[in-house]
């Protein structure tokens, strides 16, 4: 049980802001009162507009600088955003905005002129790329299959700071992990502000051959300021649990092409670094790394890509957010921020986590192809690793094995879109080294009944050996202790080669004011997906949960919530580990606040730890706990946002089994100073007793300051610190009773596009621990990373 904190470095992009030149329109008030707020008014339905909108072919040079004072705007297709669909049920939008929309055949055009009543209070920052999601904001949703699947979004801040995402029906979700190339500008005015985007057709995927094309499209406007309103020319229906299938069609692009699209990204990495071992005098151990690699982007067809990587660079300029890992037994979910591994990295995903790329640590080589044609969408990958890193699950905990040998990795997705309700699929993993092997695939499906009801189901089959030494490692004194400890009978007890199932039951229903799930979750004890995120095995969970919405278009709420489920898993043999019942009310408020409170009440099986093994084993042992937690975040300006998350209550001490009382906090504080810097702190607090006396106490403060120049270039600094005091006496084996680390990490990047940049930078890492008296330097390094990309 240690504390732990990962540091990786990764990159972003961004644009050049814009000038100040004034646009050729004029704002209106709308009779708007800024003294006093005005009563949201309700927009019938049937006042949106239900047919297609026509996206014109305007040709001549375009201009990205915010002014819209080309030829083309005047005969582009015009559109207003008149309804507020969150956090209100299609009111009257309190201020103007209207789009403007042409294509050129190679080239998407979007303006916005997005109008104020009062400038000054635009939340406007000078941020990297993907970093300005609480700003105002303009920008566009497409499915450009019009498959109500998958939709592109770009975004742009008055700055004209770009933001980009998928959002991933199939999985509910969205990542703005996924990065293109385009142009944007903005410019706030004396009546509001202007955003100017060129958005290459190459960058998404969708059918060339059709003459006319009709895409599902969006226009989209977040107007924070006491509520976070989000402002669309399309009206949301909540009883409608599909996002997607409330798009609108726009059609046109009868001369729309990819072209080539091929983009060669030479990189050119050097570092140099030193370690040492901190408990003796060992002097510093140098390495310096030169490395060049080469990355490819091809559009194969309109519809199919292939991204391809020779010697990447894998290491990552934003460090990972640390952790606290203490008293806690299973693996830390990180997120992937590898370009080559993020680029379309929804074509994989399924029901569960069966693709997880940070498992991949050190590849030489990956390739990448995923596309959709009609009704079929499919995605494979493949890459090799100069070692290989897995998790070994448990039902009450899991660990890390490391095998010392190259690796190859792969990984192929299959999905059939019946109708635009019914989706069946196939997912395939393979992880392949010496005396080792995992291979996992399964079917899925996904039916939407009716507007409300969504029904998911997926089962997953594994073939995997082990290593025999590995099983001796993670068996450790028990085998060695054990009668039958020769290798004979140890191999005839854990076989090297072996095989499991994983099934996924899931149904949902979502309306307005009301929403009901039932799940069923079940790995059996021998089922493996290396390549994914599966930590737990030997498990059979069943689930009901619900929630009742309270909603409010006036006065200083808007959304009053009481929520909760109940749980019960068993391992294979029908043994109660875990049975839980948990309950939430929360408000979500003026302020852009939100506020919740829950309570659990859990019985749950402990552990019997062994500090010199790999492993823990399980325990009949059933403990009762009871918390209860709060959570509180706000924005009150656009230059400070505060939360705080605090749990109190029982909690198991996993490393001694027994029962303690924990206090537990999470807070983060941002503050922006002026347009161009911000500072974030995160701060997490946890304090264990047992028996009326302290078991540890864990602080984990991480701070990161940056300051943006301009759109494309800044300064970072991030500071990571960790503080662990453990009381020895009230443990049952020797720990050590202080341990401190201290991170790192001076960066300077420029970021021409998302495939251009060059960043350089300085680290350093101390660490406290063992016979130490007082932090000491263990790692340094500087590093710089140069890339350019070749578009055709």
């Amino acid at each position: 049980m240690m504390l732990l904190i990962l540091w990786s470095f990764s990159g972003f992009a961004s644009t050049t802001p814009a000038d100040d030149a004034e646009p050729d329109s004029q704002a209106t008030q709308d009779n708007i009162n800024t003294d006093q707020p005005q009563k949201p008014q309700t927009v019938p339905f049937a006042t949106a507009a239900d047919s297609e909108v026509f996206i014109p072919n305007l040709t001549g040079a375009v201009s990205v600088d915010a002014a819209l004072d080309e030829p083309q705007w005047e005969d582009a297709t015009k559109v207003t955003l008149d309804f507020v669909t969150q956090p209100f049920n299609n009111t009257a939008s309190p201020v103007k905005t209207t789009v403007y929309v042409f294509e050129d055949g190679e080239t998407l055009y979007v303006g916005f002129i997005a109008e104020d009543p009062d400038p000054s209070a635009i939340s406007a920052f000078y941020r990297d790329r993907d970093q300005i999601w609480s700003n105002d904001l303009v920008g566009i949703k497409l499915d450009t299959f019009n498959n109500e699947r998958l939709a592109y979004q770009f975004f742009i801040n008055p700055f004209g700071v770009q933001a980009d995402a998928i959002e991933n029906e199939m999985t509910g979700s969205e990542t703005d992990s996924w990065n293109a190339i385009w142009q944007s500008s903005g410019r706030i005015t004396e009546s509001g502000y202007v955003v100017e985007a060129a958005i290459p057709l190459r960058v998404m995927n969708f059918n060339e051959a059709k003459d006319k094309k009709v895409w599902g499209a969006e226009f989209v406007r977040f107007y924070p300021r006491e509520d976070r309103l989000r402002l669309s020319n399309l009206p949301f229906d909540r009883d409608n649990a599909c996002t997607l299938c409330q798009m609108g069609d726009v059609a046109g692009f009868d001369q729309a092409s990819q072209g080539n699209n091929l983009a060669l990204v030479p990189t050119l990495v050097l570092g140099q670094s030193e370690q040492r071992d901190v408990y003796t005098d060992s002097p510093w151990q140098d390495e310096t790394t030169t490395e060049a690699g080469l990355d490819v982007k091809w559009g194969i067809t309109p519809q199919v890509s292939l991204q391809a990587t020779l010697n990447p660079d894998f290491s990552q300029v934003e460090s990972d957010v640390a952790q606290v890992s203490i008293n806690n037994t299973f693996s830390l979910y990180y997120d992937e921020r590898r370009p080559f591994f993020v680029e379309n990295a929804g074509y994989f995903s399924t029901n569960q986590t069966l693709v997880y790329t940070r498992n991949i640590n050190a590849p030489d080589y990956g390739a990448k192809v995923t596309g959709q044609v009609d009704a079929h969408t499919f995605g494979v990958f493949l890459a090799d690793d100069t070692s290989t890193r897995f998790i070994v699950p448990g039902n009450l905990s899991s660990s890390v094995a490391t095998l010392d040998t190259d690796s190859i990795n792969a990984a192929l997705r299959y999905r059939y879109d019946y109708s635009p309700d019914f989706s069946v699929g196939f997912v395939s993993t393979l992880r392949d080294a010496d005396d080792y092997h995992n291979y996992v695939s399964g079917v899925d499906m996904k039916y939407r009944l009716t507007g409300q009801d969504t029904l998911q189901a997926q089962w997953v089959y594994s073939d995997t050996q082990y290593p025999f030494t590995l099983f001796q490692d993670f068996c450790g004194n028990a085998c060695l202790n054990s009668e039958d400890s020769n290798e004979t009978v140890l191999r005839t007890r854990y076989p090297d080669n072996f095989g499991g199932q994983s099934w996924r039951v899931n149904y949902l229903h979502e309306q307005e004011d009301w929403y009901f799930r039932a799940d069923h979750y079940a790995n059996d004890d021998d089922f493996r997906a290396d390549l994914g995120f599966e930590t737990k095995v030997d498990f059979h969970r069943s689930l009901l949960g619900g929630g009742y919405m309270w909603w409010n278009d006036t006065g200083w709420w808007n959304r009053i919530r009481i929520n909760g489920d109940w749980d019960i898993t068993h391992n294979d043999a029908g043994e109660l580990l875990e049975r839980e019942v948990e309950v939430y009310a929360s408000i979500r408020g003026t302020m852009q606040s939100f506020f919740e409170i829950g309570h659990l009440q859990r019985d749950r099986v402990g552990l019997r730890f062994d500090p010199s093994v790999l492993s823990v084993e399980g325990n009949t042992d059933m403990f009762a706990e009871k918390s209860y937690s709060m959570y509180v975040e706000s924005r009150p300006s656009p230059y400070l946002f505060v939360s705080t998350f605090v749990r109190a209550g029982d909690q198991v001490d996993f490393a001694n089994n027994r029962l303690g009382e924990q206090i537990y906090t999470e807070s983060q504080v941002d503050t922006n100073i002026g347009r161009h810097t911000q500072i974030r702190l995160r701060h997490t607090y946890s304090d264990l007793d047992v028996e009326g006396d302290p078991l540890f106490t864990a602080r984990l403060t991480d701070v990161r300051m940056t300051y943006q120049f301009n759109a494309r270039q800044y300064l970072r600094l991030i500071m990571a610190y960790s503080n662990v005091h453990r009381n020895q006496s009230n443990y049952t084996f020797d720990v050590d009773n202080r341990s401190r680390s201290l991170s790192g990490q001076l960066l300077y990047s420029y970021k021409l596009n998302p495939l251009t940049k060059f960043f350089v930078g300085v680290a350093s890492g101390a660490v406290e621990q063992g016979q130490l008296s007082s932090l000491r330097e263990r790692e340094r390094s500087v590093f710089m990373k140069f890339s350019y990309a070749w578009l055709r």
